[in-house]
């Protein structure tokens, strides 16, 4: 390579990152309406609001956060599901959460806080393969057959599961459990947000299997 034609090479290589740049910021902006754009009319922050739906699905998470200390989403998910219950929103509770090791399991120990709290067990089923949110949307609808739902999480996790719930053809409404963020981790939010609607609509729109399926289970 002569050493004049370098500036020309890398002027080239700044052009295109610079299109590249506009086109991934154009993709994470239409794919970030969009979800937006379909949830934003079925979320809510108040039990007396809310559409009452028969089914609830209460969304998994670590019961501790980074630190080893207790989880705040945990907790607010857990207080939400108990409210709902309570003022007559929902009669049946889906835990879907994660499983993948022995020695963790998201429903079990959800399942154990609410009963804690006097919700009963004949009122919760647990979904022990819902491993991601697109999981438990597609195995709420085609192994626990449900035509509609309420879904229990923090609104900015709301928002991608009641677009792959509507657009996966479930009538979805959201309760949001309350939001917790640190002003240190507001824009990490912000930027994964952004990042996981990129992969909601892309698994949406290639209808993505789950990475298990299973026989019907009927919700009494």
């Amino acid at each position: 390579m002569k050493l004049q034609n370098f500036p020309k090479i890398l002027k080239r290589i700044l052009l295109w990152s610079l299109a590249a740049g506009i086109v991934m910021a154009g993709i994470i902006g239409m794919c970030s309406w969009r979800v937006e754009s379909v949830a934003e009319s079925h979320m809510w922050s108040d039990t007396q609001s809310i559409p009452n739906h028969r089914v609830a699905i209460l969304l998994g998470t670590n019961p501790k956060g980074r630190n080893g200390r207790t989880n705040i989403y945990y907790l607010k998910r857990i207080k939400a599901a108990v409210e709902l219950y309570q003022k007559g929103k929902i009669k049946r509770i889906l835990i879907s959460g994660d499983n993948s090791r022995k020695s963790y399991s998201e429903p079990d120990q959800m399942m154990a806080d609410l009963i804690a709290r006097g919700i009963p067990k004949h009122a919760i089923y647990l979904d022990y393969a819902g491993f991601c949110t697109y999981d438990s949307m597609v195995r709420a609808k085609k192994v626990f057959g449900l035509s509609e739902c309420t879904i229990i999480s923090q609104e900015f996790h709301n928002r991608r599961a009641l677009y792959i719930a509507r657009s996966i053809g479930i009538d979805a409404d959201a309760y949001n459990a309350g939001n917790f963020v640190s002003r240190k981790w507001q824009l990490i939010m912000k930027v994964r947000e952004a990042l996981a609607s990129v992969k909601a609509v892309w698994e949406v729109n290639t209808n993505k299997k789950p990475h298990f399926l299973g026989d019907p289970i009927n919700i009494k």
